[in-house]
Order: C-alpha cells, then sequence, then structure tokens
C-alpha cells in the first residue's frame, strides 16, 4: 500500500521551527552577560539593560513592518536578512570599548534582525501554510524559542565563565550564519510556489500590492480604533515585561544576587524553556478547541500569582520550591501567544499577522520598560523584590483585560474561521 503523502506544509513548518531556534540565540545572551560586562567595563546595570531594553523595544516595533515586508517581498528574503543582522550586531560586539556601542550592536542591529523573525514570522507562516491545525502549528513554532533558549543558555553560560563574554557572541554569530542556506534554499513563501495549497484548504494568497510600510500603518490606524486592539495589546505588554523585560534579563542576577552560581541560574532558567515547550505546544492544542479570551485570562492570573511568590523562594540552591515556580511558571511562559494570534486573526481577518505585528510591538514595549525598571530598582534599593511584586500585581490586571474582550464591541455573527478558533454554534468576534 501506498503511504500517504505528506503535506509540504509540514516540511515548511518544520524549516520555520529551525530559524525560530537559531534566531532564539541572542535572546539567551543578556542574562549571562550583565555581570561580565558590567565587571569588565564597568558600566552600571542600568546601562547594560537599556541597551537590552532597545533590543527588546526594536524587537517589537520592526514585528509589523517585517510581516507587511514579507507579504510584499516574500517569506525567505525578509527571514534572511534578518539573521544576517543577528549575526552582525552579536558579532560586532567583541571590538566594542563604550557603552553607545552595546546600544548600537546589542540594540539597534540586533533589534531589528531579531524583530524581523519575531512572532509575526510565526502568524505569517502559518496564516499561509496551515488552515487545519493552525492554533497547534502556532503553538510549536512559538515554542522554537523557548527550545532556542534551551540550547543556547546553559551553553553560554558555560562559555561566558570558562572562556569570556566575547566566545558567547561569536556562538550566537554562528548559529545564525547557519541558519541562513536553511532558510534560502528550503523555505517557501506560497503554497503556490509548490503548485499546492495551504494544509486544509485553501487561502486567497494574492501578493498584497504597494508600500509595505504603509500597509503596516493603515493596519495599526485601522485596528487603533477598536476596543479589542487595545485590550489585546494592553494585556500583551504585560506579559512582555513578566517575561523577556524581568525574568529573562533579570532572573540569573537576581539569583546571583543571593548565591546561587550564575550557571546553576542560567540551567534553571533553561528549565523554564523545557516546561514552556510543553506548555506552548499545548496551548497551541487549546486553542483549537476552547475560548481563546478565557486562556488568556487564566495564564495571566496564574503567573501573577507565581510572580507573587518569587522573591521568597530565590537560595543559594535550587530547592524544591523553586523548582516547583520553575515548572509551573515555564508552562506559562509564552503560552500567551496561540490565543493572542488566534484573536487577531478573528478580529482583523487578512491583516491579522500585521496587527499581531502591532501587538507583539506594545508586548516588547512592555519588556523594555520592564528590563530598564528591574535594572534601576536594583541599583537603588540593592535588590529585585520590588520588581517581581509589582510584575506579579500586573499580572493580575492583564487577567482582567482578557476576560474584558467579553464586553467588546461586535457585530453579526461571521463565518467560523477554519482553523478551529471558533467551533460550529459557536460564534466569533467582529469589531469596527
Amino acid at each position: 500500500m501506498r503511504s500517504p503523502r505528506i503535506h509540504p506544509a509540514w516540511f515548511v513548518a518544520a524549516v520555520a521551527f529551525v530559524a525560530l531556534v537559531g534566531a532564539a540565540g541572542f535572546r539567551a545572551t543578556p542574562g549571562v552577560m550583565l555581570h561580565p560586562l558590567h565587571a569588565e567595563f564597568g558600566w552600571p546595570l542600568a546601562v547594560i539593560s537599556a541597551a537590552v531594553s532597545v533590543n527588546l523595544l526594536l524587537y517589537g516595533l520592526t514585528a509589523p513592518f517585517a510581516a507587511a515586508l514579507m507579504d510584499r517581498f516574500g517569506i525567505r528574503r525578509v527571514a534572511a536578512v534578518a539573521l544576517l543582522l543577528v549575526a552582525a550586531g552579536s558579532g560586532l560586539t567583541v571590538f566594542m570599548t563604550e557603552s553607545w556601542q552595546l546600544l548600537l550592536c546589542w540594540g539597534v542591529l540586533v533589534g531589528l534582525g531579531s524583530g524581523s523573525m519575531a512572532l509575526s514570522f510565526v502568524a505569517t507562516v502559518t496564516g499561509r501554510w496551515f488552515v487545519r491545525r493552525r492554533g497547534l502549528v502556532t503553538g510549536v513554532l512559538t515554542a522554537g524559542g523557548a527550545a532556542g533558549q534551551l540550547i543556547f543558555l546553559p551553553l553560554l553560560a558555560v562559555l561566558v565563565r570558562d572562556s569570556g563574554w566575547r566566545t558567547a557572541s561569536l556562538t550566537v554569530t554562528v548559529a545564525a550564519l547557519l541558519v541562513v542556506p536553511l532558510i534560502w534554499f528550503f523555505l517557501r513563501d506560497h503554497p503556490r510556489d509548490l503548485g499546492t495549497t495551504a494544509y486544509g484548504g485553501e487561502i486567497d494568497e494574492q501578493r498584497p500590492q504597494g508600500n509595505a510600510a504603509v500597509r503596516a500603518v493603515r493596519a495599526f490606524g485601522a485596528a487603533s480604533r477598536t476596543r479589542a486592539f487595545w485590550l489585546l495589546a494592553g494585556g500583551f505588554a504585560i506579559c512582555g515585561a513578566t517575561t523577556n523585560g524581568l525574568v529573562g534579563t533579570h532572573f540569573i542576577p537576581a539569583a546571583h544576587d543571593h548565591g546561587m552560581a550564575e550557571t546553576t541560574a542560567a540551567g534553571l532558567l533553561a528549565l523554564i524553556g523545557v516546561f514552556d515547550i510543553v506548555g506552548t505546544i499545548a496551548s497551541g492544542w487549546l486553542t483549537d478547541r476552547f475560548d481563546s479570551r478565557i486562556l488568556l485570562g487564566a495564564y495571566y492570573a496564574l503567573r501573577g500569582l507565581s510572580l507573587l511568590v518569587l522573591p521568597t523562594l530565590f537560595a543559594a540552591d535550587s530547592g524544591p520550591s523553586m523548582l516547583v515556580f520553575i515548572l509551573f511558571y515555564g508552562l506559562d511562559w509564552v503560552a500567551t501567544v496561540p490565543p493572542t494570534v488566534a484573536l487577531c486573526r478573528t478580529y482583523f481577518g487578512a491583516d491579522g499577522a500585521v496587527v499581531f505585528g502591532w501587538v507583539f510591538a506594545s508586548h516588547q514595549v512592555g519588556a523594555a520598560i520592564a528590563a530598564t525598571g528591574a535594572g534601576l530598582v536594583r541599583d537603588r534599593l540593592g535588590e529585585y523584590d520590588l520588581a517581581w511584586y509589582v510584575a506579579g500585581a500586573l499580572a493580575l490586571g492583564a487577567a482582567g483585560l482578557s476576560l474584558l474582550l467579553f464586553r467588546a464591541r461586535r457585530h453579526d455573527r461571521v463565518t467560523p474561521p477554519a482553523d478551529g478558533l471558533a467551533q460550529p454554534g459557536r460564534w466569533a468576534l467582529k469589531t469596527t
């Protein structure tokens, strides 16, 4: 008997996953490099954190324009250039002598490159190649970032300890460069390029005409007139503040303040990445089946509660209570992404990927504020406790914003999306 042919969409998803893993290398570096850079150059942690904030800010603000560029010029070209920017920004740090050079390399170059390989890349790939299993594939690809953190973080921590931070930066450069040929030769922009349709059905694949930047701005203008956009953006800003901005940047220095070795703390942060893979894939599966607004509310509430107890768990070693936090928090790290992508697609249709880019920009604005703010708290108070408590309270607020989506303006019932966001018999939202 002939085995059924594997749909090309799954090969595209596999290549995209590997690309996301390769692009995730830099996002693992700030936590293990804050203290080494402070020790070598004498720069305050707030200054180094500011470079991280610039990176996080551009990482988000680039996303909607990258999504529009992918629509205009193709996923493959934009992703390849993005990885080259990441490689250049990381590699050039080995020559820096002034803090403004750190802002340029870490902040601008890597921010632009990694922003073009951000979650709008995931939304574009899944939107073009999948009708069925969209939520699940979104979860799997989102987990690619966590897998990158899992692969790179312990390695970079050991390299920083044994060979210095420059070796770690060059390792990220090499990893990004290795992925470029894979993207260029094996990633395809549209199903029609292979003479097929999207997995599970057909999608209108007409290429948008005109200026990509103008389209991104117009999409923002239209979305910004809806209540749903601001509720999603507000919640996602808090999401960024409580993940990349605070935990991703300052968990290792905070643990080190309590006597924990940086390699041990890096291992715990990587363990968050392990559980994040499970949590994000599970969230994608749940997004195909349950109301995304309820899922978001639950995710943010559980995150807030976990952050409120974190300051009491830091110690010189990783005790059972800390491991429970790592498990609990890891499952929730980016579980918010699949339901947020789904809601953007439900509310904003063909512009869903571009609008999600703007929602993701708010995520990175929140992350940038938290990265710098936590650095200032540490410099002024000598400890991070206040930062953890504020983050926990904000996450509980994000749960409330997600539930307010039930009160967002809606009009007539619309056709349930084919990816399962609204099952037959349920209504899908549409805003004005």
